[in-house]
């Protein structure tokens, strides 16, 4: 397996990004070369520095509408068609996209593995319920069908999430679980311990309604603790949150972020809808207790390691946060609880997952047509 080259996609509005970088690092150890081709808004100052400290690492930021925020099917399949190019121009070996959509042109001559991070399916089931789907989204759903019916190998970051879009898109076999990673910060122990902050801290994209900030900021209002919310609270597609109770600090850089978490406050996520969770991930790794929503995919990953309350009932979140906060005891066995599965969801672990679908996808035995399979929505 060594010595490939990888087209690999991303995008620098989310969790995506960190994905990216985190799986070509480790990819790199195994002599895998990655293009990091970038759809959407352009890569910031500080995510650029990231990029270029990765070894065997090139990036290469394209001027192409992300599939969920073009305003037409046909830019999705200019997108689509583009990133196709670019692999068959570059001569890669195989192409990872983190975004099913883009495999919907076809036109790829190598193996295509595509990971269902998120989709508006899921997300609107998850969020919206049993109201019908706004004609805005038909289309982008059907191009995601499109793309995993021409995928390769589909790949989710949890067993609750690749149900998910099994049910969503009816599909015959759910896709591939390979958990995320995450490189955990460095840490830094004062004297005698550093003590816990006395605040509540979430972190993610704050516009997104399946982040349920909103929820988090009726919460703030019950409670004493200050709560602090890291992230953009308007997004590329224009949907926007005003915040009342929490004090927002608007995008801030890794680092940044990681100096935060590093004061172990109570990290808290109401999310209604969450394939993963990089920023519970994160905070876990730095010794923060966790206050999450006990929405299936939260409960599969941190189990027996956070407090659970219902993501519908903010004075439950507010009375979980002064539980943790007046009970240190409980804090603590929040916060070592937390830290230990964390040291289960690595960056190695990861690229481990990967590389075994890519070794599959590019053996001898797998050189005829690929095994692909319907979705249907």
């Amino acid at each position: 397996m060594s010595g490939i080259h990888v087209l690999m996609t991303a995008d620098a509005v989310g969790g995506v990004w960190q994905y990216a970088l985190e799986l070509a690092r480790e990819l790199s150890a195994a002599d895998v070369r990655t293009t990091l081709a970038v759809l959407g808004p352009a890569p910031g100052g500080d995510q650029a520095a990231d990029a270029r400290a990765v070894p065997n690492l090139t990036l290469r930021p394209l001027d192409l509408p992300l599939d969920w925020t073009a305003d037409r099917q046909e830019d999705v399949e200019t997108a689509a068609a583009a990133v196709a190019d670019l692999a068959t121009g570059l001569g890669v070996d195989l192409v990872h996209l983190n975004s099913v959509a883009l495999a919907a042109g076809g036109g790829f001559t190598m193996p295509v593995v595509a990971v269902c991070h998120s989709c508006l399916a899921t997300w609107w089931d998850a969020v919206r319920g049993t109201e019908s789907l706004p004609e805005d989204f038909v289309w982008r759903v059907r191009m995601g069908a499109r793309g995993m019916a021409a995928a390769d190998a589909l790949l989710a970051p949890t067993a609750a999430f690749a149900q998910a879009t099994a049910r969503a898109y009816g599909l015959a076999q759910a896709p591939i679980v390979v958990r995320n990673g995450r490189t955990a910060p460095a840490t830094r122990e004062e004297p005698g311990g550093a003590p816990a902050g006395d605040f509540v801290f979430t972190a993610g994209r704050l516009w997104d309604e399946g982040k349920n900030v909103a929820a988090i900021d009726r919460a703030a209002a019950r409670i004493s603790l200050p709560v602090i919310a890291a992230g953009p609270t308007v997004g590329p597609n224009g949907a926007r949150i005003a915040l009342e109770d929490v004090v927002s600090l608007g995008r801030l850089g890794e680092e940044e972020i990681a100096a935060w978490l590093g004061r172990r406050p109570i990290f808290v996520s109401m999310a209604r809808y969450e394939p993963f969770g990089l920023a519970v991930l994160e905070a876990a790794q730095a010794g923060c207790p966790l206050i999450l929503s006990d929405m299936p995919t939260f409960v599969e990953l941190w189990g027996g390691a956070a407090e659970f309350v219902d993501l519908n009932d903010d004075e439950a979140l507010a009375a979980a946060i002064h539980r943790v906060a007046h009970d240190g005891a409980h804090r603590r066995r929040l916060a070592d609880a937390a830290r230990e599965r964390a040291a289960q969801y690595t960056p190695g672990t990861m690229a481990e997952g990967a590389l075994g679908v890519y070794r599959t996808l590019l053996s001898p035995a797998n050189q005829g047509p690929p095994r692909r399979q319907e979705a249907r929505v």
